[in-house]
């Protein structure tokens, strides 16, 4: 009892200099929570991809789109359950800050894709709506959007003002599901496009395929894309998860730099601690003398030295962690919903991070521990600190 007291007295002997040194830990532990948040679930979202879904996209770019005819062959290949074919509208809502997926789909879209959930009165609705469109609760909340609401584009890719009534709203199945979509039809889309611009009618920017077995994706990728080898319009069949990893690769550098710096931090919260135990030592070699001169053992300097550097560890670390979540989630309200479709802490990032805190708290303590237990009785009373 008496070794835990004394850990207590020191650790707040110097009262500014802990509680510094505990506040930065914690902002270090925020930052590292905050960075790891944010590199999870980037990476979640290809998580997020089916497994019995191939993207058949053109062979260069998926910017480059692909005669609608394609989908009848794709079809007829062996092992296709169905087909859907998908384009990027793009567009502005009031403001270029207002971004969100504005996907042109065909109507087995929702087939396809089990894990957003439109109720069948919504979806009645929507078939029924030429312009229909419905969007995802995550972006209905931030916008208000309700059933029967006029929302109004301004078209890029596809010039001119586009309207578009609000026939239903989908749930995300889970936290990975996006929710942050508005679909609707491409045929609306198309017969639009053919009255204004002829030439750009009858175009897929990439089909989303269901086959029956997973087993037999890459040999049903081959055949798709053998299809349509030396066209003019060359494909590329890919697993849903490679074709959504693409994007993330576009972002690669960032990721990895921020996977980087959320590590680096690590190594900050270690040298601000190391520095506080470090001066501590220092302080108290007299004292180290006295203690061993009164038969106080090894074991006992190492507890005093440890348990203060594991306190104030501990007590950094747990606020960190304690601060995370309210700030994550404010985080996640200031962030375009577009931007990061969902956003939670996944456990494995608190488990590194109490894993981090107790680890630095050890390693923090040993140089200060092989000092105090290597200077002999005579050099710690002759010391001047």
């Amino acid at each position: 009892m008496k070794v835990f007291k004394l850990i207590f007295k020191n650790a707040l002997r110097h009262k500014l200099r802990t509680t510094l040194t505990i506040f930065g830990i914690a902002i270090a532990v925020i930052a590292f929570g905050l960075l790891r948040t944010v590199v999870t679930i980037w990476d979640s979202s290809v998580d997020a991809a089916g497994a019995d879904r191939l993207i058949t996209r053109q062979a260069v770019s998926f910017i480059f789109p692909l005669p609608v005819a394609y989908k009848t062959k794709i079809e007829a290949v062996p092992g296709v359950e169905s087909v859907c074919g998908a384009v990027w509208f793009g567009g502005t809502y009031k403001d270029k800050s207002n971004f969100f997926a504005r996907v042109a789909m065909d109507d087995n879209f929702f087939e396809l894709y089990p894990e957003f959930i439109v109720s069948e009165e919504d979806f009645n609705r929507y078939k029924n709506e030429r312009n229909g469109c419905i969007v995802g609760k995550s972006i209905a909340d931030q916008y208000n959007f309700k059933v029967g609401d006029i929302i109004v584009l301004d078209g890029d890719i596809f010039p001119g003002r586009w309207e578009f009534v609000v026939s239903g709203i989908y749930l995300p199945q889970n936290k990975n599901t996006d929710g942050t979509q508005m679909l609707f039809h491409y045929d609306y889309l198309n017969e639009t496009i053919k009255q204004n611009t002829p030439g750009r009618g009858d175009q897929i920017f990439w089909y989303i395929i269901k086959i029956e077995d997973i087993k037999n994706s890459a040999e049903i990728s081959e055949q798709i894309d053998a299809l349509f080898k030396n066209s003019t319009a060359e494909t590329k069949t890919e697993t849903e998860k490679a074709f959504a990893q693409s994007f993330v690769s576009a972002s690669g550098a960032i990721i990895t730099a921020m996977n980087f710096m959320s590590f680096a931090i690590i190594g900050i919260i270690m040298l601000v601690l190391a520095n506080t135990m470090v001066m501590s030592a220092r302080e108290r070699t007299r004292e180290y003398a006295v203690f061993k001169t009164l038969g106080f053992s090894a074991i006992h300097l190492t507890g005093l030295i440890l348990g203060e550097s594991m306190l104030i560890a501990c007590i950094g670390g747990g606020i960190g962690i304690s601060l995370l979540y309210p700030i994550v989630s404010g985080f996640e309200q200031v962030m375009p919903k577009g931007f990061f479709p969902f956003f939670f802490i996944e456990p494995i990032t608190i488990i590194l991070a109490v894993s981090s805190a107790l680890l630095i708290g050890i390693l923090a303590a040993v140089f200060p521990i092989h000092k105090a237990l290597n200077t002999k009785i005579v050099d710690g009373f002759r010391f001047v600190g």
